[in-house]
């Protein structure tokens, strides 16, 4: 299955999908492209130095529409069947969404539906919560709302801090997200009103 990457900054969620394609962990995925909207950001050099392409896509006095009317045209001509979200920083339209229904991943780091939006760690720490962790789900056009693919658990200590709790949601995010690719790109999700169903091997 041909996947690109869309990135806004460091990629360490794209490099462990590059490593995990690199040990022979995801044997049906081509991570066939990089997008990123920041000429900065480091999953550019993590995707020069495996030999994927890239591409910049200047976001800056564009409309949202016009954005992703470009990122779709790049992602048809690498003929891409699948979509993973990687730390990109920008909310995707009604039509980019739609035209890539149940293809478009992103991993989140609560788990979820407790604390969407963007300050998911503070969140849990404002709330006490005993445990956090990691969702994989599918984008819709809410915000953290697509059915759930895989969740990781952490627990919550009494002295973490917004860092602490995040460097260790990272590590099952790195764990969780090569998992969901590779039950993706294997056809073994099928969406049901309940939610999604993993399918046999």
């Amino acid at each position: 299955m041909r996947i690109a990457v869309l990135a806004s900054g460091r990629g360490s969620n794209f490099q462990s999908l590059i490593d995990a394609s690199e040990r022979g962990d995801l044997p049906n995925v081509d991570l066939v492209l990089l997008v990123v909207n920041n000429k900065e950001a480091k999953a550019i050099d993590r995707a020069e130095k495996h030999s994927i392409d890239w591409i910049f896509i200047n976001h800056t006095d564009k409309e949202r529409v016009a954005f992703d009317i470009e990122v779709m045209a790049k992602l048809d001509e690498y003929n891409v069947e699948g979509i993973i979200l990687a730390g990109f920083m920008r909310i995707l339209s009604k039509e980019f969404i739609s035209n890539y229904k149940n293809r478009i991943l992103n991993i989140h780091p609560s788990l979820l539906p407790l604390f969407p939006g963007a300050h998911a760690h503070r969140d849990a720490l404002e709330a006490n919560a005993t445990k956090s962790g990691c969702t994989v789900h599918f984008v819709d056009e809410g915000v953290d709302t697509g059915s759930i693919i895989l969740q990781k658990e952490v627990v919550v200590k009494p002295d973490d801090t917004e860092e602490t709790l995040s460097s260790r949601i990272l590590v099952q995010e790195h764990i969780a997200f090569p998992e969901a690719l590779h039950l993706f790109s294997s056809n073994r999700l099928k969406i049901t009103s309940n939610g999604v169903e993993i399918l046999p091997p």
